[in-house]
């Protein structure tokens, strides 16, 4: 009985390891953060008619989060220290795939056996374009993704903070990819002045 609840307890870890996902994401931090900042208050800046959406809101809610545990606090229209902007992106990529249909097709045509190929080719390869159409094409997606958020001073405009973070991956789903995105941006805050890092972090699957 301890032996089968030992199995158990073994096939629940790795069921719940497979469906955690790594997600690696490139990050270029620059900064001009003062020493010292007494008032640590902040609001988003207010955005464009046309860029304004729920899916940024749900985004500004993950960036609020990262914010709070660095001990930052949103002030919302009651004079804020920080100015907190961001901006994202995504781009599908399709990329045509070229792929042998059969690697062991030889056409209509008399074959030989060879001991090195198996039943490869007679008088033209398999591949030959002369004899119909030996390759199979599929469109893979890779999915471009850029964040992009900035911290400035409310009351001269100075830039405090930039940070851009950017992902490349077969993940359709942006909203299952920005936890880590925002997550990678503030992670080591400030970060290097003008430096660049790759940051990859664990995240449970959706579902």
């Amino acid at each position: 009985m301890k032996r089968l609840l030992i199995l158990v307890a073994a096939s629940m870890t790795l069921l719940l390891a497979g469906c955690a996902t790594t997600v690696s994401s490139h990050v270029t931090t620059f900064n001009q953060w003062p020493a010292q900042l007494s008032d640590k208050s902040y609001a988003f800046e207010r955005v464009a008619p046309q860029q304004d959406s729920l899916e940024l809101h749900s985004y500004q809610e993950l960036v609020r989060a990262q914010l709070a545990q660095l001990g930052f606090h949103d002030s919302g229209a009651d004079k804020p220290a920080l100015l907190v902007s961001m901006r994202f992106m995504t781009t599908d990529v399709p990329v045509r795939v070229l792929q042998a249909a059969d690697p062991f097709w030889t056409g209509p045509y008399p074959r030989f056996y060879s001991p090195y190929r198996r039943y490869w080719g007679g008088w033209y390869g398999p591949y030959d374009p002369l004899w119909g159409p030996p390759y199979s094409t599929r469109i893979d997606h890779q999915y471009h993704r850029v964040l992009h958020v900035t911290i400035r001073s409310a009351a001269d405009g100075k830039r405090l903070f930039e940070v851009t973070v950017k992902n490349t991956s077969d993940e359709e789903s942006t909203p299952a990819i920005m936890p880590a995105m925002v997550q990678s941006a503030f992670q080591n805050f400030p970060g290097p002045n003008g430096g660049s890092r790759v940051i990859e972090l664990k995240q449970q699957s959706q579902g």
